[in-house]
Formats: C-alpha cells, structure tokens, sequence
C-alpha cells in the first residue's frame, strides 16, 4: 500500500476517533499530495521518493514552527505542532543515525573519486539519491563538507 493509501487510512481513523490535531496533520499532507499531482508537468501518480520527500516537508514545517513557539515562550501553540509531527513520522523510513550517515558519505566520496569542495555537488546528489527519507539534507551536507575538507 502506498503512502497516500495509508494517509487516506489514517484519517479514516482519526475522523472516527475525533483525533483532531491528527486529522489537522493528515489533511495538510493529502491536500500537499493533492498539490503536486497537479502541478505543471507532473505524472498522475506520485512516486513513493516524492511522497516521502512531501511529507518530509510537512515535517520539516512543523518543526520549524514548533522551535519559533518555543523561543517565543508559547508552548500552548508549539505542543500541537510537535504531536503533528509524531503522527507525519509514522509514515517516514527509519531515520539512520549520524555514525551510518557518516559511512554512506565516506564510501561515496570513495565511490566518486571525489577530492574537495568542487565535488561537492556530485556527492550531495549521490548520497541524497541512496538516503531518501533517512537523512536530513542539512546532516548529509555538513558531513559532507567535513569529509571533503
């Protein structure tokens, strides 16, 4: 079953449970899957690398936010955001740890023959492209600039 299949699932039982803030959560994501199947250019089904890369963003968002509420002192507002966000996880891959992160990027800058900075680009892809939904893109680049430095 795909990820909008189970999204759809889910909030199936959140409307039976009145679980509110889970049904805030899904309907952002159905509502942003919804959204890039009908962008310019795109296919009339998503791939399961974009539904992850979408939800990955909502997740993102909400964490944001949640770090903005907390700095400002309004936790009232932030805890909605971070229960959002353990609903959205469910959907994700496992995400790997900094040490398995670290290896990937060192048997790619291996892989690629790659020296310094100028490659950079060629690794970030490389190690994105085997990390769909595992890694954290800012993660991936900091190890990346650290190896290649």
């Amino acid at each position: 079953m795909n990820l909008q299949a189970q999204v759809m699932e889910k909030m199936k039982e959140a409307m039976r449970a009145k679980d509110t803030i889970a049904l805030q959560a899904l309907r952002a994501v159905k509502s942003a899957f919804l959204l890039a199947k009908t962008e310019k250019g795109a296919q009339d089904e998503l791939t399961a690398e974009q539904e992850i890369k979408i939800i990955q963003k909502q997740v993102k968002q909400r964490k944001d936010s949640a770090a903005i509420f907390l700095q400002q002192g309004r936790e009232d507002l932030a805890t909605p955001e971070l229960q959002e966000i353990a609903i959205l996880e469910q959907f994700l891959p496992k995400a790997l740890s900094e040490s398995e992160i670290a290896t990937v990027v060192i048997e790619t800058i291996k892989e690629l023959g790659a020296s310094g900075m100028q490659d950079m680009g060629k690794v970030v892809g490389v190690v994105s492209k085997k990390m769909v939904g595992q890694a954290d893109g800012k993660m991936i680049a900091d190890l990346i600039k650290k190896h290649l430095a």
